[in-house]
């Protein structure tokens, strides 16, 4: 079955590698090409994040490094991977393509430079989240305590987001600000987050979260991490499937989907360790839903709600 992942760091570890790690084969990138047929990962998002704490006036650097690489490394040494510039692409994808989706997490790099994230559009960003954990000039993150909401400057993101038919990801921010962002997004999504009741995590969603996401359209896209999963003890598969479970209670059937976060973590839910290992959670999941439910998790309901 098809799968469209919405995030994962390969593109950081890239980077990170000084050249030492081919996207191809290296078993040390949880998605690399040969894991992503292997997991019949018809459509990867790829995130530039880059740790801000580092000094800021190499941050915009650092991002441009991880554009090239994924220009280098991931497209033009794989002419099977392509490009989603375009959201009719996604529709013309060949048997035996990938389409890969370039995606920022955190918009610090920008500083208060609208430009530049002109420049990122360009260049093929397609999905920008605001904040990673931390505090910046367009909002609070979530692991910010002060919880602060969207700046001015944050609101002028998403304004350049909706007029460019990009996706605002609420996966990072803290609830006031995702509260804020939800008054003026027009196509929000939440790349890697699970819910509360069953992990009551702060990068998790509440209910009334969740459930605003699904009245304006939005995708809640769940994430593999186990400390994301469940707060104590073995996490498997199940205790995935029931974060799932939960989000189809609150009316999400047609907007759940998938998103790893391999390459961003550094714990693993057992049978599901990378990208070649992603069709184990889909047969789980037909052990509890109709083949078209999860068809609709897998890809589809991704693929249905697009930036129109």
């Amino acid at each position: 079955m098809n799968i469209v992942d919405m995030h994962c760091d390969a593109l950081m570890k890239l980077e990170e590698s000084r050249g030492k790690m081919s996207f191809q084969t290296d078993s040390n990138l949880d998605v690399n090409k040969n894991r992503l047929l292997e997991g019949n990962v018809k459509v990867q998002g790829f995130a530039i994040f880059v740790d801000p704490n580092l000094r800021s006036n190499h941050l915009f650097d650092i991002v441009l490094e991880q554009v090239r690489l994924f220009q280098d490394e991931v497209l033009a040494k794989n002419e099977d991977i392509k490009h989603i510039k375009d959201w009719s692409q996604l529709a013309h994808l060949k048997d035996g393509e990938i389409g890969a989706i370039l995606t920022l997490e955190g918009v610090d790099a920008i500083g208060n430079d609208l430009t530049k994230l002109q420049i990122l559009y360009q260049l093929g960003v397609r999905s920008v989240g605001l904040t990673w954990n931390n505090a910046n000039l367009a909002a609070d993150g979530a692991g910010e305590p002060r919880g602060a909401g969207l700046t001015a400057f944050g609101k002028e993101i998403v304004h350049f987001n909706n007029e460019h038919r990009l996706f605002t990801d609420v996966s990072h921010l803290s609830e006031r600000a995702f509260w804020d962002v939800m008054e003026v997004a027009k196509y929000p999504i939440a790349s890697h987050s699970n819910t509360k009741k069953y992990c009551d995590h702060p990068r998790n969603l509440t209910d009334s979260q969740a459930k605003e996401m699904f009245k304006q359209g939005g995708l809640v896209h769940v994430v593999y991490y186990p400390r994301f999963v469940k707060k104590d003890g073995t996490v498997t598969i199940a205790d995935l499937i029931r974060h799932i479970e939960h989000l189809c209670e609150l009316g999400g059937v047609k907007q759940i989907g998938l998103g790893s976060d391999f390459d961003g973590i550094d714990i693993k839910i057992p049978r599901l360790a990378h990208a070649g290992e992603a069709q184990n959670l889909i047969n789980e999941l037909l052990k509890h839903y109709s083949e078209d439910e999860v068809r609709g998790f897998a890809s589809e309901n991704f693929l249905r709600n697009l930036p129109r």
